[in-house]
């Protein structure tokens, strides 16, 4: 099923009389249970792409579309509550607090999302996905102890325990060695097809392309090619 559709978006940033178009009338649709791939060269604009579907910042035209509802007319209030409820973040480096200890990490995050569990209910879904993410023997772990596999572990637990339907993914493995990147990225093909999550992953390692389900190629603010 459409979860995502991304409707001739374009996105303009100006400075004095000068404008820039970033992305240049943008069309994509993204599937649930499917990993899509955002590859290109810095500057190419996927990570404007990125943030923009994720209702991080406005598109300049076009719409984007979720759950069959245009993001773009709605307002600011109404694109946080879908995004604290509905979307989850993975980031190039894993952002935990340092003073909270794992499982403490995803109590946080049930509280930000809102997500309606009861007390007794968010400690059994907490070891429920540390043990998918096979970091149950951490919970009371605090980030200091860990390594950055571990840690990004953590972040991907945090991003999927208030079940969001979208999981934006912005460069999760540029800071971890080559088996960690596997490993993330393992996990992150694995929760995709086991949650029935839609993710949208930027990334420049063309390594991690093969746990991709369709990879766009994208160039100075375009598509080169949608993967189908």
């Amino acid at each position: 099923m459409t979860l995502f559709i991304i409707d001739e978006v374009r996105k303009t940033f100006t400075s004095g009389e000068v404008k820039e178009e970033i992305l240049k009338g943008i069309n994509l649709s993204l599937k649930e249970g499917e990993l899509t791939a955002l590859v290109g060269a810095s500057g190419s604009g996927k990570s404007t792409l990125l943030t923009i579907a994720a209702g991080l910042q406005p598109a300049s035209d076009g719409k984007v579309i979720f759950e069959g509802e245009n993001m773009t007319a709605l307002n600011s209030e109404q694109v946080r509550k879908i995004r604290a409820r509905k979307f989850g973040f993975v980031f190039q480096f894993a952002h935990l607090v340092p003073f909270l200890t794992v499982e403490e990490q995803l109590m946080l995050m049930l509280e930000v999302s809102e997500f309606p569990f009861k007390k007794h209910e968010q400690k059994e879904e907490i070891d429920k996905i540390l043990k998918l993410v096979e970091m149950d023997h951490w919970k009371n772990a605090y980030p200091s102890s860990l390594s950055g596999g571990e840690k990004q572990r953590v972040a991907i637990a945090r991003a999927i325990i208030h079940r969001p339907k979208v999981l934006f993914a912005d460069e999760p493995t540029a800071s971890l060695d080559s088996k960690r990147s596997k490993d993330v990225m393992s996990l992150i093909r694995d929760l995709t097809k086991t949650l029935q999550i839609t993710t949208l992953m930027v990334t420049h390692d063309e390594e991690m392309l093969s746990y991709a389900d369709h990879i766009i190629k994208m160039n100075d603010g375009r598509i080169l090619d949608n993967g189908e």
